[in-house]
């Protein structure tokens, strides 16, 4: 199974987990909501209750409505149940917002058998999605109508009620969640995009590349012929040709191994080998090189075996890459390598004393094609492939790269390799 699908599955696994979350949550707060909300009625029935217990101006002015008794009032008995109706909302409706309800609500004051009943003047229509809170009353109405009386409160859609007091939570979890699905889709769509194109980069690379040997190989084959009937003034300018070839054949090998090695090719094969001769030739080849150039190279091997699972033709090539940027980039080259074995570790150290790299390029230098500029110009002649090589063969090995440098006091590269015990 590709990378991409597992990815893909695992964000979809993810969201829709977030989402499901996100609804136990809702549902953990409606319960609460609901609740909360019980435990405010229950407080509201007792005020109301024990308001409703005592004879006083209000109860006597319901009383004498439920009982169409308007012997003391001079007014219709609709008028006298609508000012009762009146009075008697407002003194709920005061009660509820004392403890924080503010829902729509609509009740009935009637006795258990239904002979008194008094209905206020708002009504909820189909009576559809309704929660009854019935309240016993003791005291004055019973004992006036003779009968036990209910005061029943209603309330209408408790649960959009409850959700839009959670609106707080809901809404910025819903918020988050979009956002979190644009992000990752933002971010995949991105990395996918890139992918696509370091993958049609390396396909473009490595055809050039192979294009390129075929004129390469025929150039050294006709110089080749050509130095065998040349005379001593040629001689020096096919030499010339020779060593241009030669370093263009091994820039375009270069740029073919860094491209296997990034498609995840299985380029390197590890095997177990005592590295320390290879590295002793190496160090002997370039201490002639640098000496030509008159420079200065010393070396220190210390220990008697470098014994590791390598690949020693990469392996040469990356301490190589290192040693050569340090002559380059160093304009009177003194070059100190240091090997030596620290536990289950290889350390190789590199030292120069060439013109350093500031702290913010340090962090690019092992970016594929990037190259330390001066101004805007390039000092030295390269195509940016040499430490990004580096640091995948070494990774191959299962080491590190570390670099330390100061502009104009030299660098310091550190390879750590794990060796066989």
């Amino acid at each position: 199974m590709k990378k991409r699908y597992i990815y893909i599955g695992v964000f979809l696994v993810s969201i829709v987990g977030l989402a499901i979350v996100q609804y136990q949550y809702l549902r953990i707060g409606l319960s609460l909501a609901k609740v909360q909300f019980d435990s405010k009625i229950d407080r509201v029935g007792t005020l109301v209750a024990n308001s409703l217990k005592e004879e006083n101006k209000l109860t006597y002015l319901i009383g004498e409505g439920i009982r169409r008794d308007t012997s003391f009032f001079k007014v219709s008995v609709d008028s006298l149940q609508n000012v009762g109706n009146m009075f008697l909302d407002d003194f709920i409706r005061d009660q509820l917002l004392n403890q924080g309800i503010e829902s729509d609500f609509t009740y009935t004051l009637y006795t258990k058998d239904s002979s008194y009943v008094l209905h206020s003047t708002n009504s909820f229509e189909g009576m559809d999605n309704v929660d009854s809170y019935p309240i016993d009353l003791e005291g004055y109405f019973p004992q006036l109508l003779g009968k036990p009386t209910v005061l029943d409160l209603k309330f209408e859609n408790l649960h959009n009620y409850f959700l839009a007091k959670l609106n707080g939570l809901t809404f910025p979890s819903i918020l988050f969640l979009i956002g979190i699905c644009a992000t990752i889709f933002w971010v995949l769509r991105t990395y996918y995009w890139q992918s696509n194109v370091i993958t049609t980069t390396n396909e473009f690379i490595n055809n050039l590349t192979h294009e390129l040997k075929t004129p390469v190989f025929s150039i050294g084959l006709a110089t080749k012929i050509l130095d065998e009937s040349a005379n001593e003034k040629q001689k020096p300018v096919l030499g010339i040709i020779r060593q241009q070839v030669g370093r263009l054949s091994g820039h375009i090998e270069k740029v073919l191994e860094l491209a296997s090695l990034e498609s995840g090719k299985s380029v390197i094969t590890l095997t177990k080998v005592d590295f320390k001769p290879y590295l002793e030739n190496l160090c002997a080849e370039f201490k002639t090189l640098v000496a030509i150039e008159n420079g200065i190279f010393n070396y220190d091997l210390a220990g008697e075996n470098y014994v590791l699972n390598a690949e020693v033709f990469h392996l040469e090539n990356a301490i190589n890459n290192i040693l050569d940027n340090a002559k380059k980039y160093s304009p009177e080259p003194e070059i100190h390598l240091k090997a030596y074995k620290d536990g289950h570790r290889l350390i190789v150290e590199v030292t120069d004393n060439g013109i350093g790299i500031s702290k913010e390029e340090s962090q690019r230098v092992f970016r594929k094609f990037y190259r330390v500029t001066n101004g805007d110009l390039h000092s030295v002649k390269g195509y940016g492939l040499g430490l990004s090589y580096v640091k995948k063969v070494i990774k191959k090995h299962g080491g590190k790269v570390q670099m330390s440098s100061e502009e104009k006091k030299g660098t310091k590269f550190r390879l750590t390799i794990p060796i066989l015990s």
